[in-house]
């Protein structure tokens, strides 16, 4: 397979989804916590694709390009790349969605108030993409 760069288009194309899953994970806490968790997950994994195309995170992006799609290893270094960025509040924010992924929507075993616990986390990634990849906060690059 032939290796390409990103474009800032598919940054800002993961972007818009980070935002849908968001919203529809938040319309979805109190009434289905199943489908909220997987929403809210699939939003921190969206921020990370995002921010690891507008970093150009290259090795990352071969690997993804390489066998056409983000296996959680290529997830975990992305998240590790960035957090080195921005700090270690974007690691725990991702352990939040990944735990969200795993207990609430795999294992069906957390309720309303988990998720709500771990919201503003989630909320604060996709915020800080938006942010970043609209150029608001350029010292990052």
């Amino acid at each position: 397979m032939r290796s390409r760069q990103p474009t800032r288009t598919t940054a800002e194309a993961h972007v818009e989804l980070d935002l849908r899953f968001l919203e529809e994970g938040k319309g979805l806490v109190d009434k289905d916590p199943v489908q909220a968790s997987e929403k809210l997950y699939k939003a921190a994994e969206e921020t990370v694709k995002a921010l690891a195309i507008h970093f150009n995170l290259i090795s990352i992006i071969k690997s993804v390009d390489e066998s056409g799609r983000w296996t959680v290893t290529d997830l975990e270094r992305a998240t590790l790349e960035i957090s080195r960025k921005l700090g270690r509040w974007f690691r725990a924010a991702w352990d939040a969605a990944n735990y969200l992924h795993v207990w609430g929507f795999h294992e069906a075993k957390i309720n309303a108030e988990d998720i709500n616990d771990r919201l503003p986390d989630i909320e604060r990634m996709v915020k800080e993409a938006q942010e970043i990849i609209n150029g608001a906060h350029k010292s990052y690059m």
